[in-house]
């Protein structure tokens, strides 16, 4: 009987390499497999950097070898950088060589305080009392947009610049304080700069403000990113390409700011012409862009990001969520409430993503935890006489120690 032979592959391999003449196929060694990977992850590298070093020019190159793996290979890449226009090279040259230049702390160093008011300035009496004993060491500048005042203390008398009409939300605003900063910039002893409304009370005494902003290693102007409507939400298109959505940021207007840092505030022109021009109520879809809340956060983000702290120092209580602050009564004035003021040492930005989100941040002094206000507002002029009577308790509560 036949019995069957079952054959295998290992039993043709033998037979295959007994034959004489034929010739043995080896497999690829592990060696060659790895010098084909390394040469391929090699010619990828080199065109994904030539792809973002010279994205104009290798645009057309890429497609021609693979639309689907190009189109693949940008969205991996990170985006690349936008070539500045020659007027976008020439303000960053100036600004950084501005803010290169290191402070000047002398003896003669004043804080400039620069009020800006459509008239009156009915917390007159109190500042006079702030002032007293410190001659010297501050000077006064007054925009008053409608009205000249009536004033009652010495050191207010003639200080009005020429004013001008401001239109709230409107660049009329912006133009104000740069009118203020500029009428400050003459005198060469002022180091620091300080914009006040109205309704605006110190909170602390004159000795513990001086100290704290001119040892102060940053300027104090709010920025924060609102991805909402009311943020980000208001950037015009117009505005590009030289302020991306992406570096659109708001704040309060009430700032105050290194001599440097008010030098590269009035140096600009086409940072703050992009905002003269495009940021307004209603001049795109309906945006309602409020240029003074907008317009420094956002140069400052773009230009110096590290050199703001990114909250102010003057306090304003947004709790009611309207589109203006909570007024202080003669009623809310006590001593917990100003205590509580000057106490609070973590500010709160609230976006208008949603109801509300906020977003919370402590307050550092020179990377030192401390109270963030040395102002605020907005005190209805009727609480003058209860703000006099507590004045000297609520501003001597704490001492400065450096």
């Amino acid at each position: 009987m036949k019995t069957s032979k079952r054959w295998s592959l290992g039993n043709l391999r033998d037979m295959a390499s007994s034959l004489p003449g034929l010739p043995r196929h080896r497999a690829p060694s592990k060696r060659r497999a790895r010098v084909w990977i390394l040469t391929a992850l090699l010619l990828i590298t080199f065109f994904a950097v030539v792809a973002y070093m010279y994205p104009h020019h290798s645009k057309r190159a890429c497609y021609m070898i693979s639309s689907r793996g190009c189109k693949a290979l940008a969205d991996w890449l990170p985006p690349s950088l936008r070539e500045y226009s020659d007027d976008e090279i020439a303000a960053r040259v100036v600004i950084s060589e501005i803010l290169s230049n290191p402070p000047v702390i002398r003896k003669d160093s004043k804080i400039a305080f620069m009020f800006l008011t459509p008239g009156a300035l009915p917390f007159e009496r109190l500042w006079d009392r702030f002032f007293q004993g410190h001659e010297g060491k501050f000077s006064v500048y007054i925009h008053a947009s409608k009205e000249r005042p009536v004033h009652y203390s010495r050191y207010f008398f003639n200080r009005e610049i020429r004013s001008d009409e401001v239109v709230w939300g409107r660049i009329s605003m912006v133009d104000a304080e740069r009118r203020l900063l500029a009428n400050a910039l003459r005198d060469p002893t002022n180091q620091q700069f300080v914009l006040l409304s109205d309704s605006c009370v110190p909170l602390r005494s004159f000795e513990y403000i001086y100290n704290y902003l001119m040892y102060s290693n940053v300027s104090y102007v709010d920025c924060f990113d609102d991805p909402g409507q009311h943020g980000s939400g208001r950037h015009m298109n117009h505005m590009l390409p030289e302020i991306p959505k992406k570096d659109f940021r708001k704040g309060a207007q009430w700032f105050t700011m290194k001599r440097q840092h008010a030098v590269a505030t009035m140096a600009d022109s086409l940072y703050y012409s992009k905002f003269r021009d495009y940021c307004g109520p209603g001049i795109e879809n309906n945006k309602n862009c409020i240029a003074d809340e907008h317009y420094l956060p956002t140069f400052f983000h773009m230009l110096d990001p590290t050199g703001i702290s990114n909250w102010t120092v003057t306090q304003v209580d947004w709790s009611e969520r309207k589109w203006h602050p909570k007024t202080y009564m003669p009623e809310d004035v006590t001593h917990e409430l100003l205590n509580n003021l000057t106490s609070t040492d973590t500010v709160v930005h609230v976006t208008s993503v949603g109801a509300g989100e906020e977003i919370w941040m402590p307050c550092m002094w020179n990377g030192i935890k401390r109270p963030c206000y040395l102002f605020g507002r907005k005190f209805h002029p009727d609480t003058l006489d209860k703000l006099l009577d507590l004045f000297s308790n609520y501003t001597k509560s704490v001492s400065w120690q450096l």
